[in-house]
């Protein structure tokens, strides 16, 4: 075989950045694989809009049909986005004979199970190392280098958005509307930012890490999520007076065959190396049962460095074909038949440290009141913050507690919350900390 032939449906951000590390590094991709891999095709259904890049008119169109039944073409690179359409043009480039590389992780989260049943019926592969930590080897760490690993943690950075947003919220002490927007001017938030900032992107990628890391089906559906829109100012710099740092975290973690996995504010002491990611960056910390604990860190999106992993995967995918070995490596690194769901730990099981800001009216008594109740509920205060009067009608009360179970944590606020002293909504974020992770 002469060259690898490669049609990419879906010529926006990413597929520009595919295009370019294609273009760019020919000959060191030619000398690693041994054979040039070819763009043959480039399909978009509008074709004028302005991009970074230009194209070679002649790879340009906008007709699916001329990437899916040219038979020159052997990877299908999907990067069109969405479920529906995008889920019918992998499923039509495996029924062809095709591999394919995706970046699209909503849709892997949501059907990736079934898509990869399809691929084991077709004896081809899928590649998708961009869908989670961007331009981060994610997929290729959790699938090959830490194959001889019982994975018991894995946790971190998994959003650039959210991250940029917090990031500016400590830092410049902008509130989370204006960081939003600031985010939004630089390109790093849409228009319409719900999936990134409601944790919904975050929880894609877990629930995709998660599979890799356990040996089980990707369970989306199960991963428990919160977003940042609720946090305030307050919190960030009272988070920051007791050491801690804010941050959009996503956890999974295997103990004795139960999986939690959350995605959800987290406060992690400032001198942790997560506490250093700022900015549109990932990181991603990872415990091995062989290899200890072990982090990766790099740009989580943008046009090159999700770019040069959807081309790791195509490099990948080729050498199997010159080596006529077709799924060489299991699309969630167990064998097929090997993958079983294990039972999900829900939230209200999971035992973590806490903090907690009560909006009070600023009279006697009120701190006693509150610290009954958390102790009838078995919550041990850590710490506490308590201002001094103000002119305002009500005053913040904030508590660190140590290690406690979150269905007690949950029965103590609807609790206090109902008290006549308490003016609203307690704010609760959670902690990772020595005392609940061997990582910090």
């Amino acid at each position: 075989m002469r060259s690898i032939g490669v049609g990419l449906i879906g010529w926006g951000t990413v597929g520009s950045g595919v295009i370019e590390v294609l273009r760019e590094n020919a000959d060191a991709i030619e000398s690693r694989l041994g054979v040039p891999l070819r763009l043959l095709h480039v399909a978009d259904r509008d074709l004028d809009r302005d991009r970074p890049i230009r194209v070679d008119a002649s790879l340009l169109t906008t007709r699916l049909e001329d990437v899916l039944d040219d038979p020159q073409v052997h990877i299908v690179i999907e990067l069109m986005g969405g479920l529906g359409a995008a889920k019918d043009v992998i499923v039509r480039a495996l029924d062809s004979g095709k591999h394919v590389v995706t970046a699209n992780k909503a849709l892997l989260a949501h059907e990736g199970n079934d898509l990869f049943q399809t691929a084991v019926r077709n004896d081809r592969a899928i590649g998708f190392e961009a869908a989670v930590a961007g331009g981060i080897p994610l997929i290729k760490s959790l699938r090959e280098g830490l194959a001889g690993n019982r994975i018991k943690t894995i946790f971190g950075i998994l959003n650039g958005t959210a991250n940029y947003i917090l990031t500016r919220m400590t830092e410049a002490k902008l509130s989370f509307q204006a960081a939003l927007k600031e985010a939004q001017d630089l390109g790093y938030a849409e228009a319409d930012p719900a999936l990134d900032v409601e944790g919904i992107d975050t929880a894609h990628k877990l629930a995709i890490a998660a599979a890799l890391s356990f040996g089980t089906p990707i369970q989306f559906e199960q991963v428990y999520t919160e977003g940042i829109t609720r946090i305030d100012p307050l919190d960030v710099r009272y988070g920051e007076e007791f050491g801690y740092q804010l941050k959009l975290l996503a956890i999974a973690r295997n103990t004795d065959g139960r999986i939690e996995m959350r995605v959800h504010p987290t406060l992690i002491p400032h001198h942790h190396v997560l506490a250093s990611v700022k900015g549109a960056y990932n990181a991603v910390h990872i415990q091995g049962n062989a290899v200890g604990n072990i982090m990766l860190y790099g740009m989580g999106a943008g046009m090159m460095p999700t770019g040069s992993a959807v081309v790791s995967d195509l490099i990948d995918i080729a050498r199997d074909i010159l080596g006529n070995t077709p799924r060489r490596i299991p699309s969630l690194a167990f064998q097929p038949d090997r993958l079983k769901p294990l039972p999900i730990k829900p939230i209200e099981d999971i035992s973590t440290c806490y903090y907690f800001r009560f909006s009070a009216v600023d009279s006697p008594g009120v701190l006693s009141k509150i610290s009954g109740i958390l102790g009838e509920n078995r919550i041990s205060i850590a710490s506490v913050i308590q201002k001094g009067r103000q002119e305002e009608a009500s005053v913040p009360i904030v508590m660190l507690t140590h290690e406690a179970v979150e269905s007690h944590v949950r029965r103590a606020l609807a609790e206090i919350d109902r008290l006549d002293v308490v003016t609203s909504r307690t704010q609760v974020i959670r902690i990772e900390n020595q005392e609940t992770n061997d990582f910090f």
